[in-house]
């Protein structure tokens, strides 16, 4: 989709930027799961926080962030 779409459409650019920030968490979890797992070189309590943190994005951000931009009643 063109930026033009976007720009028209207030609606697709914040479904397309919840839908990011979800894929970003389950990514933040991955790499999480691979340092808890010692695939990754990186100190454990690093791979604690990439969890936590994806979780978070993947369940309470997009909530937040479509009640910060539901349309008014």
């Amino acid at each position: 989709m063109s930026e033009q779409e976007y720009a028209r459409d207030p609606a697709k650019a914040r479904f397309a930027i919840i839908q990011l920030v979800r894929i970003f968490g389950v990514a933040c979890v991955i790499a999480g799961m691979a340092i808890g797992a010692r695939k990754i070189d990186l100190p454990l309590w690093l791979g604690y926080l990439l969890i936590i943190n994806g979780l978070v994005d993947v369940f309470v951000v997009p909530k937040v962030l479509a009640r910060k931009w539901r349309s008014p009643r």
